[in-house]
């Protein structure tokens, strides 16, 4: 179907190559994040995972401090309780940590699932850590893990690369919530 004024803004381009079944989202926004946007954090004086143990709680949206590591919200959810596991010390990799590091990250990880699971019925859950530039990491210069509750039905890979992800609950009480029920589970 044409709509009236469609050649005002488009053009004539004829693609290349033989069609398939894939879609493509086009993201040009994230060029500037590929080009430049991981070097932002490079030293722990001006790294958010740094500053963040530095402030209130409520501030840095932190839900638990352990004796290594500590726990947050990510500031730009894939998902409502998408949390961030990062050791105190500034280190890039998995292999960087101690094995103290190591055992109290496990074991935050499978507390934040608990609490999850109590506080919003997670059914299933997305962890990982991108490590590196290459790796995709957003801040590549501090170790940080993810652990994104799911549901069925909540959606899937498109909204997080669409940008259309709607988020239920405000980022203050999704903290409150995680936060109170930490030491409940």
């Amino acid at each position: 179907m044409q709509y009236p004024d469609d050649e005002k803004v488009t053009d004539d381009f004829e693609l290349a190559g033989v069609p398939d079944s894939f879609q493509r989202l086009w993201t040009p926004y994230r060029m500037a994040y590929v080009k430049g946007g991981q070097h932002q954090f490079q030293d722990k004086d001006d790294c958010p995972f740094c500053a963040a143990p530095t402030r209130s709680d409520e501030q840095s949206l932190i839900v638990h401090r352990g004796q290594s590591c500590f726990v947050l919200l990510n500031l730009y959810p894939y998902n409502p309780g998408h949390l961030l596991i990062c050791p105190y010390r500034h280190v890039p990799n998995y292999d960087d940590i101690t094995a103290e590091e190591t055992a109290e990250m496990g074991a935050l990880t499978q507390h934040s699932m608990r609490v999850l699971r109590q506080v919003s019925n997670a059914k299933g859950f997305n962890l990982g850590m991108n490590q590196g530039l290459a790796g995709g990491a957003g801040i590549s210069a501090h170790l940080h893990q993810h652990v994104v509750p799911r549901w069925g039905g909540d959606g899937n890979f498109f909204p997080i690369i669409a940008n259309s992800k709607a988020i239920s609950a405000t980022l203050g009480e999704v903290r409150s919530e995680v936060a109170n029920a930490w030491d409940q589970v």
